[in-house]
C-alpha cells in the first residue's frame, strides 16, 4: 500500500510540474515592422521580461509595411506592433484590434503627416491643385504617408512609393522627387542631415504610433496577460523591464482603441481602404 502511494504521489507530482511547465511555456508571436536589417533588434529585450513573467515571446522582424501586412493577415504572428496606417486598415478589414502602444521618453504616443519640399518652396494649402505637376514619393500604406496622399489626390494618382519615411526623404534630397509626405517624428530627427529641404505644410490630425495590434485569431486569454504586463511596465523597476524602456526609449504604454484612431479610420476610408482592400507595393 506504502509503494501504491509513494508511486501515485510521484505520478501527482510530474503532473504538476508538467502544468508548470505549460503554463512557462506560454507563447506569443510578435511581428516587428522594419524599414532596414536589424532595425528589430531593439526589441530583444521583450524576450527575456517575457520569460520573467511566464510568456514565451517570439518576435519577428518584415521588410516593409506591405510586407508585414500581407504576413499579418495570413496569421503569420499573433500580434504586431504597426503604423496606424497598417493598424487602420487591419480594423477596417475586421482582421484585428489595438491593444496599447507605447509612449516616448518626451511624453509623445502620436504623430501626423509633413509635406517636405526644398527650400523656398510655395506652401502646402490642403488643395489637390498644389500637387499638380509635381512627383511625390511617400511610405507605402503609411497614414503619414501613402494613405494621406490618396486621402487628396485619390487612388489613380502615380506616386513614388518608399519603402520607409527616411528613404521617402532621401529620395527628395537627391531630387527624385519634387515633395515627400512622411511621418512628423521621423523628420523632426533626420532634419538637421538635410539643409536644403523645409516643411511646407502638415495634416490637421493626429495618428496613434506603433500601436500593438492583435489578431482576432489569437486567443483571448494570452492577448489579456500581455496586455496586463505591458501596461504594468511603467512601475516596474526590475531590470529586465528598465532595460525594455531604455531600449525602446519609452516610459510605458497606455490603452488604445478604436476610438484613439478617429482621425485615421475616415483618412484610411477617404484614401479608398475597404473591407476588401489588398496590401500592395
Amino acid at each position: 500500500m506504502k509503494s501504491i502511494k509513494m508511486v501515485c504521489g510521484f505520478l501527482l507530482s510530474a503532473m504538476l510540474l508538467m502544468a508548470g511547465n505549460v503554463f512557462a511555456e506560454e507563447a506569443f508571436s510578435l511581428g516587428i515592422m522594419q524599414d532596414k536589417k536589424g532595425a528589430a533588434a531593439k526589441y530583444q529585450p521583450l524576450i527575456q521580461y517575457f520569460k520573467e513573467n511566464g510568456i514565451k515571446l517570439k518576435l519577428k522582424g518584415y521588410k516593409s509595411y506591405p510586407d508585414a501586412a500581407k504576413k499579418f493577415m495570413k496569421g503569420d504572428v499573433d500580434g504586431m506592433f504597426a503604423g496606424s496606417g497598417v493598424a487602420g486598415s487591419m480594423m477596417i478589414k475586421g482582421a484585428a484590434y489595438p491593444l496599447l502602444r507605447p509612449v516616448s521618453k518626451a511624453g509623445w504616443s502620436t504623430y501626423w503627416a509633413v509635406v517636405l519640399a526644398p527650400k523656398g518652396s510655395p506652401a502646402f494649402n490642403g488643395e489637390s491643385q498644389w500637387f499638380e505637376g509635381k512627383k511625390i514619393t511617400c511610405s507605402s500604406l503609411a497614414s503619414s504617408g501613402e494613405f494621406f496622399a490618396r486621402s487628396i489626390l485619390g487612388s489613380d494618382r502615380t506616386l513614388i512609393k518608399a519603402g520607409s519615411h527616411g528613404m521617402a526623404i532621401k529620395a527628395l534630397a537627391k531630387s527624385k522627387a519634387d515633395v515627400a509626405i512622411v511621418k512628423n517624428r521621423v523628420w523632426d530627427s533626420m532634419k538637421g542631415k538635410f539643409p536644403t529641404l523645409e516643411q511646407v505644410g502638415k495634416d490637421q490630425g493626429e495618428n496613434p504610433n506603433g500601436t500593438l495590434m492583435v489578431s482576432h485569431k489569437t486567443g483571448q486569454a494570452i492577448a489579456d496577460k500581455v496586455k496586463t504586463l505591458l501596461l504594468g511596465i511603467e512601475k516596474d523597476s526590475s531590470a529586465a523591464a528598465t532595460k525594455v524602456k531604455e531600449k525602446l526609449k519609452i516610459s510605458g504604454y497606455i490603452p488604445t482603441s478604436e476610438s484613439d484612431f478617429s482621425h485615421t479610420l475616415p483618412l484610411l476610408r477617404s484614401a479608398g481602404v475597404t473591407p476588401s482592400f489588398e496590401f500592395r507595393y
